[in-house]
């Protein structure tokens, strides 16, 4: 659903009732150390607990992998929802009045919310009472297809919840309204009654079916799938879209797999329930499966944030309506692809079987079957060699016509991707492809599949280069300015006034993302607006009433940071900032000295870069003179002059202008490298600090 924005009050209500020790203990086994907890983290596997809680900061930290912040980001990390929807379960849970920013959608939002609880109470009731249909006589057929013909044991029947709707046209209709008391249009809303088109009755929609409860992450019945035990069609109906129901942003199993994704690092998505829990008992549970429908970007989404390595493997059915679908999902998550933020493969199961059929056999074959899948699992090609093959195998190649056909349809697919070195990797390999391994004719081919992608570039040198040691110089000195401004208040403005004075910018990603969401947090609690000219802010509010100037250093900045990492895209480079141990710690304990070294590491690293770009314009220039016969002549006549330190207005009379570019190439690098000597006077001494405690 769309959350309204919260109104503050609401979000610093809920963070106060919170104990982040109740809400860890909820999932995480602590004992008590000193005036901490300790555990092991739920978010990465370990046998010697690293994982933190303080109940006097409120936060949670885990040394092993970096994950921290209070108890609302915990909940957002385990459980992978928006902040929005775990502060109104955190508000309900502890009777805390929920306020929005708008008095109208406070009121929508409360009948949604009441809505919604009662058509999960609803469509919890009818699980249950699926569930003991299946195990009545009238059930016996649905336990006999599930056992003999889809192979399911008794475990995962019960794990899944599986039911059974007799055959009566109001045998839930009785039950809910009459017996149970539930207004037959709440019953409605749910999806499980429908009315008859005259008169005001209403009628069962799930009949004479197998029943397969359909759940949210948080294991709450949304919805059912039901499968006919007879000829009658549809063979499969799924309960309409309601308040709580909407299959495009659903995945049948997450609830049951979310877990095994993130420890496996891949999720499997299948098409059927019954491929789903097929392979959840033959030992893959990190499969999930779309709810009849194409697999969409929200739902890639969705499973995105329980995968580090952004790994989701299809294993659609083998038969042509399986290869569409693929297609259809290999569209829909092409941006994502081709952005770097999907690691994307197909697997195919022989004999055009689906993974229901393969694991439905015997128990002699089982292991055999599973150790199949496994190796089918680990050889399964990426998206576009998958595509690639299957597109090659369409054509006859043999066939002239069909021959460049092949060659135009690999072009067009090849043409779509953006990054050059990847397009000349799959040039070279389509070539060999259509060539049938002939080395002289998969050359000319390859060079004339480059001819016809569209947008392809010779890959060349990066104009981004940069050196390693630049980098790892650069983020550690942006690390130490960006902790010592959260954690020590007091240097603030002395922070600010350096980044504005040397004309210093946070230059990594994450980092700058940091910055503005101090700004913007600052901005909102010690009041004014910052300069937009002065991206860093550094004249506010250090000129404004002494007030202002005192809630800058005193104000809790991490605190509130923690509240908005879930709209950071690099939040686990993020969060080790937002918490200090005894290392970081201590590299806070000279922070003038710090600062000092910071900014002249940042200033050195921009002025080594420049000095490269002008000793490379200055052999660029020399060699251009130097093939050209006359002027080699002035450049040698000249050259004493040009590496003197006459000023460049004496001499421009006297030497040709080219070389008076080169003349003030020299000069702007010599300035620079004296300057760097002044700069390394400023940060040698205490550059240990950077790199010893970053």
């Amino acid at each position: 659903m769309d959350i309204p924005r919260l109104h503050p009050d609401t979000i610093e209500a809920v963070r106060q009732a919170v104990n982040i020790v109740d809400v860890v203990a909820e999932h995480v086994v602590l004992r008590k150390r000193g005036r901490e907890y300790v555990g092991c983290c739920p978010f990465h596997e370990e046998k010697t607990p690293s994982f933190t809680v303080s109940p006097l900061k409120g936060f949670y930290y885990c040394f092993g992998c970096g994950a921290g912040g209070n108890a609302i980001k915990f909940l957002m990390e385990l459980q992978k929802r928006s902040f929005a929807e775990v502060v109104l379960d955190l508000a309900q849970r502890h009777q805390i009045p929920v306020r929005t920013l708008d008095s109208e959608q406070k009121q929508a939002l409360q009948a949604r919310l009441s809505l919604q609880e009662q058509l999960y109470e609803i469509l919890a009731i009818a699980t249950s009472f699926y569930e003991h249909a299946l195990r009545q006589p009238i059930g016996q057929a649905a336990q006999d297809y599930l056992q003999r013909q889809r192979h399911l044991k008794e475990e995962t029947i019960q794990q899944f919840r599986l039911g059974y709707a007799p055959a009566g046209w109001q045998v839930l209709y009785t039950y809910l309204v009459e017996q149970k008391g539930y207004p037959a249009a709440l019953v409605e809303q749910a999806g499980l009654i429908m009315p008859q088109r005259t008169g005001d009755r209403y009628y069962d929609r799930f009949r004479d079916r197998l029943i397969i409860p359909i759940m949210d992450t948080q294991g709450r019945v949304v919805g059912f799938g039901g499968r006919t035990l007879s000829n009658e069609e549809p063979k499969y109906l799924n309960s309409p879209e309601t308040p709580i129901f909407n299959k495009g942003q659903l995945l049948f199993g997450l609830d049951k797999a979310r877990q095994a994704i993130a420890q496996t690092d891949q999720a499997i998505v299948v098409e059927g329930y019954f491929d789903v829990m097929a392979l959840h008992q033959a030992g893959f549970p990190q499969t999930v499966a779309s709810l009849g429908t194409a697999l969409s970007q929200a739902q890639i989404k969705l499973l995105l944030r329980y995968t580090e390595s952004k790994q989701i493997i299809l294993n659609f059915d083998a038969d042509k309506a399986g290869q569409r679908a693929a297609d259809r999902a290999i569209g829909e998550a092409a941006d994502l692809v081709y952005r770097g933020d999907l690691r994307l493969r197909i697997l195919t199961l022989p004999a055009g079987k689906d993974a229901a059929d393969f694991f439905t056999v015997d128990e002699a074959t089982l292991a055999a079957r599973r150790a199949a899948y496994q190796t089918l699992l680990d050889q399964a090609p990426l998206w576009l060699d998958w595509q690639i093959q299957t597109l090659v195998q369409q054509y006859d190649l043999e066939q002239g016509d069909q021959f460049q056909q092949a060659s135009q349809a690999l072009s067009e697919l090849l043409a779509k991707l953006p990054n050059a070195t990847l397009r000349s990797h799959y040039i070279h390999h389509c070539a060999e492809l259509l060539g049938r391994h002939d080395s002289r004719l998969t050359l000319h081919l390859e060079e004339a599949l480059r001819q016809q992608v569209r947008g392809y570039r010779w890959p060349g040198r990066s104009q981004k280069w940069q050196r390693p040691a630049d980098y790892n110089l650069r983020q550690a000195a942006e690390e130490q300015l960006l902790r010592l401004y959260l954690h020590r208040g007091e240097y603030r403005p002395l922070i600010r006034q350096t980044l504005q004075a040397r004309d210093i910018e946070f230059s990594l990603s994450h980092h700058r993302w940091l910055w503005r969401q101090i700004l913007a947090v600052e901005e909102e609690h010690c009041g004014g607006r910052p300069d937009p000219d002065d991206p860093y802010n550094a004249e506010w509010p250090l000129h404004s009433p002494t007030e202002a100037g005192t809630q800058l250093t005193d104000l809790d900045l991490v605190s509130h940071l923690f509240d908005r990492l879930d709209e950071a895209e690099d939040a686990s480079l993020i969060t080790p900032l937002l918490h200090l141990d005894e290392t970081t710690a201590s590299g806070l304990d000279r922070p003038k000295l710090v600062i000092e070294a910071a900014a002249a590491a940042l200033e050195r690293i921009t002025i080594e870069k420049e000095c490269r770009y002008l000793l490379q314009s200055w052999q660029e220039i020399v060699a251009l003179i130097l093939s050209e016969s006359p002027a080699t002549e002035d450049l040698r006549r000249y050259l004493p002059l040009i590496n003197s330190n006459t000023e460049i207005d004496d001499i421009a009379d006297v030497i040709p202008e080219r070389l008076q570019v080169l003349a003030r190439l020299r000069r702007k690098y010599y300035q620079n490298r004296q300057y760097l000597q002044q700069l390394d006077q400023q940060r040698c001494p205490s550059l240990a600090l950077i790199r010893d405690y970053s």
